[in-house]
């Protein structure tokens, strides 16, 4: 009897609990440029979740497997490929499936992992690490000792955020709408974590000594876009990644005339399919090297067996956790 896999589809648009379910597919074989990867763990994003509802940019044809991110170990190589071995530990492509126990997939598209990373931490190395990398360092020139604020900064990029900020030597305001987050952030590397509201700009010229912060970033939108706008430095940017409060920005003209502000978007997607390999390569090296050393470090709150699939999707789909949901397929 040949081998088979399971893998998580949905034939149709929907809440995710609702129509995803679990079927079995052969087992693949490898193209001459391709490898066989064992997946060995992959996380829900909410743009996973948005993907299912139909509500995300891009939609692939149906049936689709979900799962922009994930990690897993190279089993087999086809006949051309050179550069990888089996056994060797791979991120995955964002355009890929990934809530799947394999699959196969063009050599030159994965990113091996060094040693002394494992795989759960290593499938969420793709999508807010490099967000914040790339927003990080694209859009404004920072040195050492310079603020950068943003809000959402409990989420993934937040983390991922405050975390590369503080090994980088910037200084961060870290705007959260719990405040049992505060201390949690703080101990985290944030130097600033405040409370959302309307003081914001008093509270935040408080604790920055009034610093010119020339760097926001985004995750929200509406109100919380704007209060933040208002905290910032003439000739600052805001770099918009995400809209979680699905309000539009609503940004006073003056800002644009007097501040001469700016505004602007980052899409991860939309970096990796222009991005080198090289590019994406230099984007890795720092990011492996902080989480080999514990310095970038995404939070699960829980795992699932990939035949939990509906539990697990319902789970990621609340508010207030503590941390990422993620499949393990090595269960």
């Amino acid at each position: 009897m040949s081998k088979s896999l399971k893998a998580a589809i949905y034939e149709t648009h929907g809440i995710p609990a609702e129509v995803l379910r679990i079927v079995e597919q052969p087992w693949p074989k490898p193209a001459s440029d391709e490898v066989v990867v064992k997946v060995a763990a992959a996380p829900i994003n909410p743009a996973d979740l948005n993907a299912i509802e139909g509500k995300y940019p891009v939609r692939p044809p149906l049936p689709a497997t979900p799962g922009m991110e994930g990690a897993g170990t190279v089993v087999e190589v086809g006949s051309a490929v050179r550069n990888l071995e089996v056994g060797a530990l791979v991120i995955l492509p964002h355009n890929l499936g990934t809530w799947r126990e394999a699959c196969a997939v063009a050599a030159e598209k994965l990113v091996v992992v060094p040693d002394g990373i494992e795989p759960t931490q290593a499938a969420m190395l793709k999508v807010n690490p490099v967000t914040a990398w790339r927003m990080l360092h694209d859009f404004v020139s920072l040195q050492a000792g310079d603020w950068v604020i943003q809000n959402a900064a409990n989420s993934g990029a937040g983390l991922a955020a405050i975390q590369i900020a503080h090994e980088l030597g910037y200084r961060s305001v870290n705007i959260v709408r719990r405040a049992e987050l505060v201390e949690e952030l703080r101990a985290e590397g944030g130097d600033v974590v405040l409370v959302d509201g309307d003081n914001l700009r008093e509270e935040v010229a408080a604790q920055t000594e009034r610093a010119p912060i020339r760097l926001a970033l985004n995750a929200v939108g509406g109100e919380s876009a704007l209060r933040m706008a208002k905290t910032l430095a003439p000739e600052a940017t805001t770099v918009t990644y995400g809209a979680m409060s699905l309000q539009p920005m609503c940004i006073p003209n003056g800002m644009l005339i007097f501040k001469n502000l700016r505004f602007t978007g980052f899409w991860v997607n939309k970096w990796y399919d222009g991005a080198t390999a090289q590019q994406r390569a230099d984007t890795f090296a720092p990011l492996f090297k902080m989480a080999q050393g514990g310095l970038l470090r995404a939070k699960v709150e829980k795992t699932y067996p990939l035949a939990e699939a509906k539990a697990a999707v319902a789970h990621a789909s609340q508010a207030k956790r503590s941390g990422k949901i993620v499949f393990r397929f090595d269960a």
